[in-house]
């Protein structure tokens, strides 16, 4: 989402609606979760690895870490409605160093993949991760770094841009007047109702909606689960479906006086 936040905040590009055109299977999407990376920074004291016990293991605390935040995952909640699901979780990259490798460690490094669901934001991420960590290393919770790194990114114009790692969660109710069009104009097209859900991953939607609050809705080819996966494919069918559907929404939203 950091090419519409840029669009956005530094050329003043507002758009009034938006359509996603990411996989849907054709059907109408109305929301998804946010994510956000968080790095987690673990200290330790290093000695001779022939008496380990005169040291602190740093690589025993990111062991505890890691199995905390597979705790933490079990025990974080659905929304309310449950229609976006609990967030999640993970831990994706672990990195150990000492002085040596006959040394105990004495720096960890955990970076974590966190999926946030209606109600969560990066405030309640972080100070779920410092407490449950605390809890298992037996650290202070000050005394350890749980940071949101930045992305940072080099334009084809040399342009350089950054932005904090934090995609906001966002969802439109079923009767806003944006997820009602689609549903007529699907309805125009088809002479049925199409099948309302949500995404599993996440999308430039978390720019345009979840950080600005533009009304938007998901309708694509293709299906979700097969997104950058090796052996993808597109249907022509679904190519069809969806060109339709684009045609119609203008005329759907107009009849609803938008």
């Amino acid at each position: 989402g950091m090419c519409w936040k840029y669009l956005i905040e530094e050329e003043g590009l507002k758009p009034d609606l938006v359509v996603s055109t990411e996989p849907t299977s054709c059907r109408l999407y109305r929301g998804h979760r946010g994510r956000m990376e968080i790095r987690v920074i673990l200290s330790g004291i290093s000695c001779h690895g022939s008496a380990p016990e005169r040291g602190v293991s740093a690589a025993y605390k990111a062991a505890r870490a890691a199995l905390a935040m597979e705790q933490l995952n079990k025990d974080l909640q659905p929304d309310e409605d449950g229609f976006l699901g609990k967030g999640t979780i993970t831990v994706s990259v672990m990195d150990v160093k000492g002085p040596s490798q006959c040394a105990v460690a004495d720096y960890a490094m955990l970076y974590l993949d966190r999926r946030l669901t209606w109600g969560e934001d990066a405030d309640l991420a972080i100070a779920q991760v410092r407490e449950y960590i605390s809890k298992a290393t037996g650290d202070a919770p000050d005394s350890f770094i749980v940071e949101m790194p930045n992305y940072e990114k080099i334009g084809w114009t040399k342009k350089e841009y950054s932005q904090e790692l934090y995609f906001p969660t966002w969802k439109l109710d079923e009767d806003h007047f944006l997820v009602q069009s689609g549903i007529d104009a699907y309805e125009t097209l088809f002479g049925k109702k199409p099948v309302v859900d949500k995404w599993t991953f996440s999308t430039n939607l978390v720019a345009t909606t979840g950080r600005h609050k533009i009304p938007a809705i998901g309708f694509g080819p293709g299906d979700e689960n097969q997104a950058h996966a090796p052996n993808e494919i597109n249907r022509v069918d679904d190519l069809e479906i969806c060109a339709a559907f684009y045609a119609m929404l203008p005329y759907s939203l107009e009849a609803r006086g938008k």
